[in-house]
């Protein structure tokens, strides 16, 4: 029963399956307070899986094949700015798919990993604890696991003070004339 209705991962973060948002869940998702809706599914899926409350709710729709070989990384800065944008404004989102398991829980998972700075397992756990049925495919968990160096090099760069990124990479290096470098005058702007 728990797989066939929508659960609360994190304040105003739900995930759920499509029949969670169907027109007849419609008195559900308004108790919950849901404002945003982001739609899983894959091309030939879209005649039954389809935002039903385009009036009412803000969609994001992702064609995402439930597929190993499927690129679901490429889909991770998107959602979390949507999510994002959702919460920070005071909003509940729902995420689902088909069944809430697969493609909808690794997008959930992702936005754990990088929201809160969390490992894969972790992030998995949590969301399990919530959402027992969860199940991404194999190369949904291989891409999240190689996520975590991703976006854990993407925090250490913000982390990074603008001296310390141009050290880093050395991009910002400006041929500076023997005769310019006066102690007095050096400009320190220039690194």
């Amino acid at each position: 029963m728990l797989c066939l209705s929508l659960q609360e991962i994190l304040p105003g973060l739900f995930l759920g399956p499509y029949s969670a948002a169907m027109k007849s869940k419609l008195p559900i998702l308004e108790r919950q307070g849901i404002t945003h809706i982001v739609c899983v599914r894959q091309d030939i899926e879209a005649n039954f899986i389809k935002p039903n409350f385009q009036h009412m709710f803000r969609y994001l729709v992702l064609d995402i094949a439930d597929n190993p070989v499927e690129n679901i990384i490429r889909f991770f800065p998107m959602t979390k700015e949507f999510i994002d944008s959702c919460l920070t404004t005071g909003g509940k989102v729902l995420v689902h798919g088909n069944a809430g398991i697969s493609r909808s829980a690794a997008l959930v998972i992702a936005y754990l990993m990088e929201t809160f700075g969390m490992k894969y397992r972790d992030a998995f756990s949590h969301v399990q604890e919530r959402r027992f049925c969860i199940n991404p495919n194999v190369g949904f968990v291989h891409q999240l696991q190689e996520y975590e160096a991703i976006y854990l090099a993407k925090l250490t760069i913000k982390m990074m003070s603008p001296m310390q990124l141009g050290r880093s990479f050395s991009l910002q290096t400006t041929p500076v004339k023997k005769e310019e470098v006066d102690s007095s005058s050096f400009d320190f702007s220039r690194l």
